[in-house]
């Protein structure tokens, strides 16, 4: 019955702490979706941040909603009811505005499931005058929103806080001119940062690569993504408190954004530069909030060991008889202070990120952690008490060859021992996934690797580890990899396949959706593009880098040349410089 449901929503929102709700009709109403479980959802950050900054409008009622969980769904669709908001329990084909949060190109295939189980026409151009429009924003939006460019009205490309706001404005006052659907949407396009597909036409080559886009007069040839230069301007912490979510015990803040690292297979490194981080003294403030709710601030950011300051944060929160913990760790900036507070807080496992066990590749991949700074950072974890490590590894990384995979199983050998000659009985647990290459990365040319051959290496990796006591191997499903890598560089042509798969019941359904509608795998995963000819499907989108530098940087990698950090007053790859 529809009012279970309503009572469910209802008993959701009695248990949060922080949710801002208003009356129906007293202010302008704004749905804020997450497309994956309320669990998923309410983990996320960036998520919160937007939600807190349409609601410090005195004219929005932002409301949430969320894929229901695999119980519930099943009652949605028996009974007819439209999906319905946290807040008010408001049926979401009511508001006029949608927001979706997209971080993971899965969450793709969950998209078109609350659209459908909103009564929204999934395509936009079947939405009328009385639809909604729906707007994307997030990572997948940034990078290449290209696949879902059928569905959507309105792409926000880069970080949100200032955009999202220029984007109400403009709403507002273009209906209250009685403006059109389609000219609401010219009038967004003008903004910086905001990309609208349909005023954008591709035409492709008989070889499915692109012969050109040709984009309307007067809408922008390319959109410049948006970035907030001062972080201290915007808060970035947890903004309603559940217990529902990944971080129940836990107060988020955001410490910094963007990373200057330079790793060549890392989307975030190029899409979110510069790096940028806040004040201690936001921090603090930050902080302060936090012991309001939680005994334990979680600290949000690419590399929590590179803040310039950790130690002194890390202080700050064990003053205040707190406990912390973090994000992201880097071998060769981990100090005493962050492993002691760690440690104090009751972590039990340290967890680094070498990507590539040999050398050679790390320096493709421009990864700098050297062997001695993971055994520095292993020595300083079991010194401290803290028993077990966690490595993420990468394969099907760019010129690996075997060597490279029993190099894996050989430096996992060679860690094992060391911890045990600390006198730690802890557990090892290497977490192995498939390289997938990024648009906007050095990598975005690249071809993935077959995935017979990750199949086998994986299964190589297993069979060499399985009787050593104390190593785990954990792997992410190659065939989930291989959907996430035709959606990243994926272009307009996958929406029917997507509409295809959205009607067989989802993801598993892609392949098929893929081969009904003549798309072949291989053109997606396993070609070279070419680098002076091709248009990529993303090429609209511009992340402020010089035209050449990814070229360069690839060329760099195929050299296993080192590229420096970011620096103050550095202009090389464009970012700071264009600015």
């Amino acid at each position: 019955m529809t009012w279970l449901l309503k009572e469910k929503l209802q008993k959701t929102l009695a248990e949060e702490q922080g949710a801002m709700v208003f009356a129906p009709g007293s202010k302008q109403s704004f749905a804020l979706v997450y497309p994956n479980t309320y669990h998923v959802g309410m983990s996320n950050l960036g998520f919160q941040i937007i939600y807190q900054q349409i609601n410090s409008r005195g004219d929005t009622a932002c409301e949430r909603l969320f894929l229901p969980d695999k119980k519930t769904e099943p009652e949605y669709i028996r009974t007819n009811t439209p999906l319905m908001t946290v807040e008010t329990q408001r049926p979401l084909y009511e508001f006029p505005l949608i927001g979706f949060s997209l971080t993971f190109e899965m969450d793709y295939f969950n998209f078109l499931q609350i659209l459908t189980l909103g009564k929204i026409p999934l395509l936009a151009a079947d939405r009328s005058e009385r639809d909604p429009f729906i707007i994307v924003g997030g990572p997948c939006a940034t990078f290449n929103p290209e696949p879902l460019a059928d569905f959507i009205d309105i792409c926000i490309i880069g970080e949100g806080e200032e955009v999202i706001h220029e984007i109400l404005d403009t709403y507002y006052n273009a209906k209250g001119r009685g403006l059109s659907r389609q000219e609401i949407l010219f009038q967004m396009a003008q903004l910086s940062g905001v990309y609208v597909p349909c005023f954008y036409q591709v035409k492709y080559k008989e070889n499915g690569t692109i012969e050109k886009v040709i984009h309307s007069e007067g809408i922008p040839n390319q959109v410049g993504r948006r970035w907030i230069q001062d972080l201290d301007k915007y808060e970035a912490q947890t903004v309603i408190v559940t217990s529902d979510t990944e971080f129940r015990d836990m107060f988020l803040i955001e410490v910094a954004r963007g990373c200057g690292r330079h790793c060549r297979f890392c989307m975030a490194g190029y899409c979110y530069r510069n790096p940028r981080v806040r004040s201690l003294e936001k921090l603090k403030t930050a902080i302060l909030e936090a012991k309001k709710f939680r005994n334990k601030v979680g600290l949000m950011g690419a590399a929590i060991s590179d803040y310039p300051e950790i130690d002194e944060l890390c202080n700050l929160i064990l003053e205040q008889g707190m406990n912390m913990s973090v994000a992201s760790l880097r071998a060769d900036s981990l100090t005493e202070g962050l492993i002691h507070g760690l440690a104090v807080s009751k972590h039990k496992t340290t967890t680094l990120a070498p990507e590539a066990a040999s050398i050679r590749l790390r320096r493709i991949i421009n990864k700098t952690i050297s062997d001695e700074h993971l055994f520095n950072a292993i020595n300083m974890s079991i010194k401290a008490g803290i028993p077990h490590i966690r490595l993420y590894i990468m394969i099907g990384l760019p010129s690996e060859e075997q060597q490279d995979i029993e190099e894996i199983v050989t430096m996992a050998e060679n860690i094992k021992k060391y911890m045990e000659s600390l006198g730690s009985k802890g557990k090892l647990t290497l977490s192995v996934n498939p390289f997938i290459p990024k648009p906007f990365t050095p990598f975005q040319w690249m071809p993935m690797a077959q995935v017979s051959m990750i199949e086998a290496r994986l299964k190589f990796i297993n069979s060499s580890l399985r009787q050593r006591k104390g190593i785990e191997v954990l792997v992410e499903s190659p065939k989930e990899a291989y959907i996430q890598a035709i959606l990243a560089r994926g272009d307009r042509r996958l929406a029917v396949a997507l509409l295809e798969a959205h009607r067989r019941g989802g993801s598993k359904g892609f392949k098929q959706a893929m081969k009904a509608n003549f798309l072949s795998e291989e053109h997606y995963l396993y070609r070279q593009r070419d680098q002076q000819n091709e248009i990529l499907p993303w090429q609209q989108l511009d992340m402020g880098l010089d035209s050449s530098y990814l070229a360069q940087e690839l060329k760099e990698a195929e050299l296993e040349k080192f590229t420096a950090p970011c620096v103050t007053g550095c202009t090389r790859c464009g970012v700071c410089k264009n600015e």
